[in-house]
């Protein structure tokens, strides 16, 4: 969000837990990107805030709630208010438990990897309709085959993305998807809090079908190596596959995450590393 944009965002985000008896005097903002996420003071809760036409956000949380229900480590919701998105002024608002940052806040790779296998466990007893991971692949194509939503991508590199995203895309899929099962999208370190009852995933919204190595493409590389039955091949063209996609979407001129042209430019080397490698394996 735009610096005016969290100034509304906060105040919209305490005048709420005010109206549902929560003390807000201060707020602290703790991340900001198409979402803004706050630390209520001193009721001491993690407020996360976004457009009202964000629609998903309704999704999170009924996918928050049955997820705890199944042992899941996934942040709860503050239980002090009605578990709902409440809207005032132009935003969607959801309110959670805040949890104090365990020491190191670097979780290691077996624990990183334990926690997601958890995750996974969870998500396989849950039957929510979601989309599949090719539609979101789909999303960053179209992205990359319309110059005016990406205007300042230089064609080179828009080659290099749309020809990854087709190739991995059909690499992955012709494995047959006989694996796929629920995931959680987009579990990249920022949604994985180090807390004091151990790691807990967070932003649920971006959930969608696929192998579990599609889900290991977002965590450290390391991690892969500690996750039972990972399918090493696989998970280097999901994360291929993966850079490729979050790249596209920071060449977004619409792009809300802060930084995220810089971003863009140094994930592009990602990109070119992980089409290289691959390239050498299949050589090799």
């Amino acid at each position: 969000m735009q610096a005016s944009e969290v100034r509304r965002a906060t105040a919209a985000a305490m005048a709420t837990a005010a109206s549902l008896g929560l003390t807000a005097d201060d707020a602290i903002v703790l991340n900001n990107s198409n979402k803004l996420a706050l630390r209520l003071l001193p009721c001491d809760v993690l407020a996360r805030v976004a457009p009202v036409d964000n629609q998903a956000l309704a999704f999170e949380i009924d996918m928050a709630r049955r997820l705890a229900a199944a042992g899941s480590p996934v942040a709860s919701l503050d239980p002090r208010v009605e578990p709902r998105v409440h809207e005032r002024d132009g935003f969607a608002i959801t309110l959670w438990t805040y949890y104090e940052p365990a020491t190191p806040h670097e979780i290691p790779p077996a624990d990183y990897a334990r926690a997601l296998e958890r995750l996974h466990a969870g998500m396989r007893t849950i039957d929510v309709p979601t989309p599949h991971f090719t539609d979101r692949v789909e999303q960053a194509q179209l992205l990359l085959a319309d110059r005016d939503r990406s205007p300042e991508l230089p064609d080179a590199d828009r080659e290099l993305l749309t020809d990854t995203l087709r190739n991995m895309t059909r690499a992955i899929s012709e494995r047959g998807g006989a694996g796929d099962q629920l995931l959680h999208g987009e579990p990249h370190p920022g949604n994985l809090l180090a807390t004091r009852e151990g790691p807990l995933f967070i932003d649920l919204e971006t959930c969608c079908r696929g192998p579990v190595e599609f889900d290991l493409a977002h965590a450290p590389e390391a991690a892969g190596l500690h996750y039972p039955g990972a399918d090493q091949e696989l998970l280097r063209e999901c994360r291929a596959l993966m850079w490729a996609m979050v790249t596209a979407w920071r060449w977004d001129r619409n792009d809300q995450l802060p930084d995220g042209r810089r971003l863009g430019v140094e994930w592009l080397r990602q990109v070119r590393a992980a089409v290289g490698r691959d390239e050498l394996d299949a050589r090799g």
